[in-house]
């Protein structure tokens, strides 16, 4: 391992910003919105700030961690130090992969169905031609990856900057209405319905976390990640809000709950115009959000192989492209061999739940690691203990709530 190529620091702060913005918005929040109408009806907005408050905890364990121990295997070499087990290393690694490849593969079959649209061809074969170009430019390299990924991450952005726009024109006394979303007190049916709502709004911040694999191709990390972290937090909650908010105070929820492609119907409706662009968007945001899943999933193998938990095969960088182009082809792979042949809805609907375990052994990993009153690291950003701890409660409450439902 000592003539293995290292990775390059080339990620900067704007980058690494439109990385996390690509993983959280992705293609989630572009079918999201609807049915978070038709559970929490015009309260729905607030579920989304609901579940950006409870994430925010997590952040900031990510943001610390990220600087004590600034590993490309993230949640994995986390857990190892709280914990310092092994096995629950290579578990947590694991689901992370997991979670990740399913997510990926089922991306991938949302991408080429709205691909099919626009183009007249087998699926299977557009589904080949789409991982393995996607995937190509993974290997390609990880600044051009990244800037080639931020690039669509503009174009998702855009398209909802462009449903808020059209919300704000269309209806001129639109910050009167606002305290329409929020209910009366003691009205417990709607905080009800916001609180099981906020378990699907969560969803749609997933992704902000997996900024921390790149920690060992960024500029000043110790800086750099924490920034990128909140600064991504903070974006897509005011997007998420606004975009919610324009939905439910434009159109009547009843038909937004309904429609299979509610920003679609929401884009229509408001500027009277074909959905193409916004269905072209949406083209952009899955294929945006299977590239960065196989940048992430490749670094958490990189990082396992690194730390000889896996073959070392999985830490070998190409020495013209500084990537992991092994972990990378099997990354891509699997989501293909997914995406071709297996039904992952069910598996999908598991994601959610595998990244909350994730999120709350990270936590505990520092809560651990304040107990035994591990040093942190000089000019590393830090959270009291206060702030894991409360992570920890609301992943378990996250976790728990769907089942007494």
């Amino acid at each position: 391992m000592a003539d293995t190529p290292a990775f390059k620091r080339v990620i900067t702060l704007p980058l690494l910003v439109l990385y996390g913005l690509g993983t959280s918005i992705g293609a989630g929040i572009y079918v999201l919105i609807g049915a978070a109408a038709a559970q929490a009806g015009p309260y729905a907005p607030l579920s989304f700030v609901l579940a950006a408050i409870i994430m925010a905890f997590t952040a900031g364990s990510f943001a610390e961690l990220s600087g004590r121990i600034p590993k490309a295997s993230g949640e994995a070499a986390y857990v190892l130090a709280g914990f310092r087990a092994n096995w629950l290393s290579l578990l947590t690694g694991g689901i992370v992969l997991l979670s990740a490849t399913v997510a990926g593969a089922a991306i991938t079959i949302g991408g080429v169905g709205y691909l099919l649209e626009l183009v007249d061809i087998p699926a299977p074969l557009m589904t080949v031609l789409v991982v393995i170009t996607m995937g190509g430019i993974a290997v390609w390299g990880v600044r051009q990856s990244v800037m080639f990924a931020g690039f669509f991450t503009i174009f998702e952005v855009l398209g909802l900057v462009a449903i808020i726009i059209a919300g704000l024109w269309n209806t001129p006394d639109f910050f009167q209405k606002l305290p329409q979303i929020i209910p009366e007190w003691g009205d417990t049916a709607a905080y009800g319905a916001i609180f099981s709502t906020s378990l699907l709004a969560f969803f749609a911040f997933i992704g902000f976390d997996d900024v921390v694999n790149l920690v060992e191709e960024t500029r000043n990390p110790k800086k750099t990640m924490p920034e990128a972290i909140y600064i991504t937090l903070g974006i897509t909650t005011v997007l998420y809000f606004m975009v919610a908010a324009v939905a439910v105070l434009t159109v009547p929820v009843e038909e937004l709950a309904a429609s299979d492609a509610p920003v679609g119907f929401l884009y229509e409706r408001l500027t009277n115009t074909s959905p193409l662009v916004i269905t072209l968007i949406a083209v952009v945001a899955t294929l945006n959000g299977i590239i960065l899943q196989i940048i992430m999933s490749a670094r958490v193998l990189y990082g396992l192989g690194k730390r000889g938990a896996i073959p070392a095969v999985f830490a070998s960088l190409g020495k013209r492209t500084r990537t992991p182009v092994f972990s990378t082809l099997l990354v891509s792979t699997t989501i293909l061999a997914l995406a071709l042949f297996f039904p992952i809805e069910q598996l999908a609907a598991l994601t959610t739940q595998f990244v909350l375990v994730v999120f709350a052994l990270v936590n505990m990993s520092l809560v651990l690691l304040k107990l035994r009153h591990v040093p942190a690291p000089d000019g590393i950003f830090t959270v009291p203990l206060w702030g894991p701890v409360l992570g920890v409660l609301f992943c378990l409450i996250l976790l728990i709530g769907p089942m007494l439902q």
